[in-house]
């Protein structure tokens, strides 16, 4: 994708790449682009390019979804009824 490409070049020589720089970066970028901007290069995204934004989202979604039910089911399990007859 083009817009990765840019800024990989802008912020590769200022960057060490570790996870916490990338998460940076990403964040700062899309607090500065407006719901129309973002469509716009959604709009210029080929058709491979769509499905790998969409695969990414979708797995990191249920990722997320899962270890919320994963973590829910470990705070039910932490109580155990007593039988107090």
């Amino acid at each position: 994708m083009k817009l990765v490409d840019e800024l990989y070049e802008m912020y590769r020589n200022k960057l060490t790449g570790d996870e916490e720089d990338i998460d940076m970066l990403t964040f700062a970028f899309l607090e500065e682009m407006s719901h129309e901007d973002l469509l716009a290069l959604i709009q210029e995204m080929d058709k491979q390019e769509l499905y790998d934004l969409m695969g990414l989202y979708l797995i990191e979604s249920l990722k997320g979804k899962f270890a919320q039910e994963e973590y829910g089911q470990h705070r039910t399990h932490t109580y155990y009824p007593r039988n107090i007859h």
